[in-house]
């Protein structure tokens, strides 16, 4: 289809698309990831498109129901190849189809927890994606994410990747998590004449970088090779996604480095501001409506400002990533339109009435093959029943009738005299309260590790054990008990570890000396350097462990000896630990991947003092990550 003859009522609502369109309608080397419901990928429209299904938690058949009707449409605005019932924006860029939202036996729509859109972030960044479209959101009133989902937007701002989320449908002065988030682009919907929709959100957090597209009656389409028109946030979220993406095309095309944050702030540099005049509120328009005619001039002239971001892409690898210990602290999640006890993020709502093939090809948003996905946890120990049935018919197998399988000491107990039981459990790994994973054995030796959970479940109990590290390979996933449906780890036994600090420094320090008062000094100030830097990793920088950075972050935790050796040559010069980062090491062995740690310190007595970097080189390529090389050390201003 020519593109000059390419008809699409958005051509008259979107300044500039005609133009945009009129040098390129997507690139392969573009990748958008599509964080929403299923999918029907048989539907006529995607019959060519270059789509990647990656499996999730709540990956499931494809529905009538709404989570998947809300996917198949939002894709479809973006993915729709030209010429068939659909027309979408960018047919030809590469696409992630990442299921976060499902629909139950009733097809009624089941959200998603912040955890499950923290992994499904995590999982878009590390196949690929430039940008991620999330169609929906958790209504908040203080706009601030759970820590684990902002490390895994901060994962985003790190590898220059541009989340665009819908500022949601509560018509109000409010706003919802992840638009709220600095870092995002929040969209907003308007209708054909550029006003603002009245179930359009506004608020302080979408200012400065929220940008009003069309929303009202976009046409989509259905599961069952259906189409629709809907209206939303949703929908003006999915347009917006698809010009970046042509903005990104067209920075290729002029020889640049896509740089999806420099687009963003074109975006917002050109956005149309409010007319007064028109007698519209204007803290409803955001920043501004979408112009892609002028976002388009500033790229073509190069009036943007190149995204820090992508300047460290030019020195280093694209996959470099830090660690920030600085993450804000848990928000207060409201459920919107489910309830709020269930404090887990939905999907934006639909307004107009719904009226009434092909699979994934192995192309996806990065070069060769998805390996299996590798894992370095680490975390507290428990266990769960996964129904009321197997929790009761330990009740029953217990030998005293004032057993109970809930309390641990009597679970212990029992699983001591009767070791083969563990493996009717389902283990988990907790952070804090909340289950990350379920361990589950297998192979020859499998009876081997259930006898560590054992033993680590003892050690819990009686304060010997209050860490544990799990590598292993993600191998399914599993529901508990409460609902949630966590991932499943195949472990490797060689790299199970449970400890308890103090144990852990007395047995990388020794014993504290008993008589000398110098010496004495001397273990204390390094006592508290190593408890330090290990209360860092699990609390202020804990993570998921999946990706390489995490993992080598983690995997330091657990080689306390090489870290010890760092806080002994710091503590000798009075300095504190400031800052832990993670990169993409320069330096590597052949068809390795290495990360460097670096610690940071300072003299709080002097802050005029250079302070000291040390960095140490981890590679992650194997399950059981190993240190390379020695610590290296110098003094940075």
């Amino acid at each position: 289809v020519a593109l000059q003859v390419i008809k699409h009522p958005l051509l008259r609502l979107i300044r500039g698309l005609d133009a945009l369109w009129a040098t390129t309608t997507g690139s392969q080397e573009i990748c958008v990831a599509v964080l929403d419901g299923n999918v029907d990928l048989s539907h006529p429209c995607f019959a060519g498109a270059h789509l990647e299904v990656m499996q999730t938690l709540t990956s499931a058949p494809v529905s009538r129901g709404v989570a998947s009707a809300h996917g198949t449409h939002i894709a479809s605005t973006i993915f729709g190849q030209h010429g068939s019932t659909v027309t979408g924006l960018a047919p030809l860029c590469r696409g992630l189809i990442v299921p976060i939202f499902s629909d139950d036996a009733d097809e009624r729509h089941v959200p998603c927890s912040q955890l499950d859109l923290a992994r499904a972030i995590t999982q878009a960044v590390e196949r690929g994606a430039h940008i991620i479209n999330i169609s929906g959101g958790q209504l908040s009133s203080s706009g601030e994410a759970d820590p684990l989902l902002h490390k895994a937007i901060a994962l985003c701002r790190q590898r220059n990747v541009l989340i665009v989320a819908a500022a949601g449908n509560d018509g109000c002065e409010c706003v919802h998590v992840p638009a709220s988030v600095d870092t995002t682009l929040a969209v907003g919907a308007a209708d054909r004449h550029g006003r603002p929709l009245d179930m359009s959100n506004w608020g302080r957090a979408y200012r400065e970088r929220g940008i009003v597209a069309p929303g009202e009656n976009i046409f989509g389409a259905l599961p069952g090779g259906g189409t629709a028109f809907k209206s939303g946030t949703s929908f003006a979220t999915s347009i917006v996604s698809a010009v970046v993406a042509l903005l990104l095309c067209r920075q290729l095309a002029n020889g640049e480095r896509p740089d999806p944050r420099g687009v963003c702030s074109a975006l917002l540099q050109s956005a149309i501001p409010c007319n007064t005049r028109n007698d519209v509120d204007c803290r409803r328009l955001l920043t501004g409506a979408l112009n892609v005619f002028g976002a388009l001039k500033l790229i073509d002239k190069r009036e943007i400002v190149m995204s820090e971001a992508n300047i460290s892409e030019a020195t280093e690898s694209p996959g470099n990533a830090a660690a920030s210990d600085h993450l804000v602290q848990p928000g207060i999640w409201a459920a919107e339109g489910i309830g709020a006890e269930t404090g887990v993020p939905k999907m934006e709502a639909e307004y107009a009435p719904q009226t009434t093939g092909i699979t994934a090809s192995g192309c996806g948003c990065s070069t060769g093959a998805q390996g299996p996905s590798l894992v370095y946890a680490l975390g507290t120990l428990n266990f769960d029943f996964g129904t009321e049935a197997r929790r009761d018919s330990f009740t029953q197998a217990m030998p005293d009738a004032g057993n109970n399988p809930n309390v641990p000491q009597m679970m212990v107990d029992y699983l001591l005299e009767n070791p083969y039981e563990a493996q009717s459990l389902i283990w988990t790994l907790n952070l804090d309260v909340t289950p990350i994973y379920a361990i589950v054995p297998d192979g020859a030796y499998s009876n081997i590790a259930y006898d560590r959970l054992i033993s680590a479940l003892q050690g819990k109990i009686a304060g010997t054990v209050e860490m544990m590290s799990v590598p292993g390979v993600i191998t399914g996933s599993v529901r508990l008990m409460s609902g949630q449906v966590v991932p499943t780890i195949s472990p490797s036994l060689r790299g199970i570890y449970s400890w308890a600090v103090s144990s852990m420094i007395e047995s990388v320090l020794g014993t504290r000396p008993e008589t000398n008062a110098e010496l004495q000094e001397k273990y204390d100030i390094e006592s508290a350097g190593l408890r330090s830097f290990l209360s860092r990793i699990y609390y202020d920088l804990r993570n998921l462990g999946i990706t390489p950075a995490d993992r080598a972050l983690n995997y330091s935790a657990t080689n306390a000896f090489q870290v010890a050796q760092v806080i002994e040559s710091a503590t000798n010069g009075r300095l504190e630990l400031d800052t832990v980062n993670v990169k993409k090491s320069p330096i590597c062995r052949p068809d390795s991947e290495c990360y460097d740690v670096e610690l940071k310190f300072f003299n709080p007595l002097n802050t005029n003092i250079a302070n000291k970097i040390y960095r140490f080189t981890v590679d992650v390529s194997d399950i059981i990550p190993v240190t390379v090389g020695e610590v290296r050390a110098w003094s940075m201003r």
